[in-house]
């Protein structure tokens, strides 16, 4: 079963096309690499399949919904059910704890609050003592690990990861990576990783290739 499917994609900015993507599939469960260049179009593409970006032009399918056939209050509804993002960014609010700022995903996507499976989530990502923290007290290992719990709490179909090894090293950047390889796992999920982090490479067997854009 196919968890995304991208027909001639194309996306531009300020007239120049930025992003061209003929065709890519992936099923459930698949582990994939997002790898190219800056400039290449890893992001905007990364933001296409989140439904944070429309497409100017072509097909994108996620978790059988057409996103050009959703408005945007849909799509955001949609995206917290079916989708989880770790940007390079956390976003983690400063005046919630973090439990908060987990059950705040289930809030957004307007399913039940589930305290439980806030729990189950912290505990498997060795969060359980920080779940009355505050993320300035967190290092950003753990801060981290508090945005890879958010994207997993709703058990998305997908999940993906914007850089999540970037200026990270070796030692953490294995412990990242096996953080993202196992909650997908346990999750079900497709996963997809947007990197130009060449470590990353003979972890995750399936890459799509971007190239810097002319």
């Amino acid at each position: 079963m196919s968890v995304f499917e991208l027909r001639d994609v194309r996306h531009q900015y300020a007239g120049k096309e930025v992003l061209r993507v003929d065709a890519w599939v992936a099923q459930q469960g698949d582990q994939w690499l997002m790898l190219g260049p800056s400039g290449s179009g890893k992001t905007t593409l990364l933001h296409i399949l989140a439904g944070i970006l429309r497409p100017t032009s072509g097909r994108a399918v996620v978790a059988d919904q057409d996103f050009s056939g959703l408005l945007a209050s849909d799509l955001d509804r949609f995206r917290g059910r079916n989708i989880g993002v770790v940007l390079q960014r956390l976003h983690l609010l400063s005046s919630l704890t973090v439990a908060q700022n987990v059950l705040l995903a289930q809030y957004l996507a307007g399913v039940k609050q589930d305290s439980g499976r806030v729990r189950e989530v912290l505990e498997g990502l060795d969060l359980a003592d920080k779940a009355d923290a505050h993320p300035h007290a967190l290092s950003h290992g753990q801060a981290q690990r508090v945005a890879i719990a958010r994207a997993v709490v709703n058990r998305p179909r997908l999940l993906i990861a914007d850089e999540p090894t970037s200026n990270l090293d070796d030692a953490r950047c294995t412990q990242v990576l096996d953080l993202l390889l196992s909650q997908a796992a346990a999750c079900g999920a497709t996963l997809v990783i947007a990197t130009h982090d060449q470590r990353v490479k003979a972890r995750v067997s399936n890459h799509f290739q971007l190239g810097a854009t002319q």
